[in-house]
């Protein structure tokens, strides 16, 4: 019998699978032996969260190649959505069920935003989709800002001026409550759902991108008049890419709103930077590289707790490091510099990779 060779592409998926599971066991082997102090575990369910926004972002900036600023906006549609539900629902069924239905509808409003988004937002390019889009994720969130919706006997109240124009009846209960936001929402977010999420993520995303559907998309990705004059659907593809981005962005806010006892769509959790954020995470660990997208959201997060006293100079860090890495991989020296240390360490990779070229 022939022996079943494992192809490159699964090597590499199984590898990015390892790793988490490794850094898993270890995250757990240190809180069974009380190794890791309590800022380090109120950051294990954040670190999840911002891996899945970052694979999330590569999906649509790397692998579709649109530059898209509104990843916060999506975020802050499956928190809400989801936070909205297990608000109305708590007490009425058992947790892990209604858990699970939050998270299902979380991912399908931000999907569902995702395609009524992408739609007429795909048609533009460049600096035009990354302002539309950053002009979502604001508008999202001020629009959630401005929101009152009320619950009593007589069914649901809404109303964009305050809590008290819902006339809601004595027994009546707010549960979006303007720029107060949700309060009470279930504290369901573990590390250990995190994780199972993240494995998720990755199986959808990595599936995709070796699929024959993320193969178009890679094709729409380097020449789009080439793709479309073989027949690929350009719209449909790029709808795929971006809802399901977007679906993923709202499973990560569905976790961060079951980790917090207040959800608010503040700036520094649903607004401007925290787009730029994510994006950072992709750049830092490279443009269309799920694994370096992972260890980069970690590094960057764990860095500024772990250097508090340079968290003033957080910013001014990651554009030095942002520059750096831009140098190191565009720069014609950096780029020569690589090529004769893979020359003298790695010959044989060279010749297979001029061989492909």
């Amino acid at each position: 019998m022939k022996k079943m060779k494992m192809t490159k592409t699964a090597k590499n998926n199984l590898i990015t699978y390892i790793m988490v599971f490794l850094a898993y066991i270890a995250v757990q082997i240190l809180l069974a032996t009380g190794n890791i102090s309590s800022l380090m575990k109120g950051l294990l369910v954040p670190l999840c969260i911002y891996v899945m926004l970052a694979v999330s972002l590569n999906l649509t900036v790397g692998i579709l190649g649109e530059l898209s600023l509104g990843h916060a906006g999506f975020m802050c549609v499956g928190a809400f959505s989801s936070a909205f539900f297990s608000k109305c629902m708590d007490g009425a069924m058992p947790d892990g069920v209604r858990f699970l239905l939050a998270l299902l509808i979380g991912a399908a409003a931000a999907g569902f935003f995702g395609i009524l988004i992408g739609i007429p937002v795909l048609r533009l390019k460049g600096d035009y989709l990354a302002i539309v889009t950053l002009a979502f994720g604001e508008i999202i969130k001020n629009l959630v800002n401005v929101l009152y919706i009320g619950k009593d006997k007589n069914g649901f109240h809404f109303s964009m001026k305050d809590s008290i124009s819902l006339h809601l009846e004595e027994e009546g209960q707010v549960i979006v409550n303007g720029a107060q936001g949700i309060t009470g929402t279930p504290h369901d977010a573990t590390f250990t759902i995190g994780i199972i999420l993240i494995f998720i993520s990755l199986i959808i995303i990595l599936n995709l991108i070796n699929s024959r559907d993320g193969r178009a998309i890679m094709s729409i990705r380097d020449n789009r008049i080439a793709a479309e004059s073989i027949g690929i659907n350009i719209t449909k593809y790029k709808l795929m890419a971006f809802s399901i981005s977007a679906s993923i962005a709202g499973a990560a806010g569905v976790l961060y709103a079951h980790n917090l006892s207040t959800l608010t769509a503040l700036p520094k959790n649903f607004g401007y930077n925290m787009s730029i954020m994510i994006l950072v995470f992709v750049v830092l660990g490279g443009i269309g590289n799920i694994r370096g997208s992972i260890i980069a959201a970690i590094i960057l997060t764990l860095l500024p707790e772990l250097l508090r006293g340079l968290s003033d100079y957080r910013m001014l860090i990651y554009a030095i490091v942002l520059i750096a890495m831009m140098l190191f991989n565009w720069s014609p020296k950096a780029v020569a510099w690589k090529e004769r240390l893979k020359e003298r360490y790695f010959p044989k990779r060279l010749r297979k990779e001029k061989e492909v070229k």
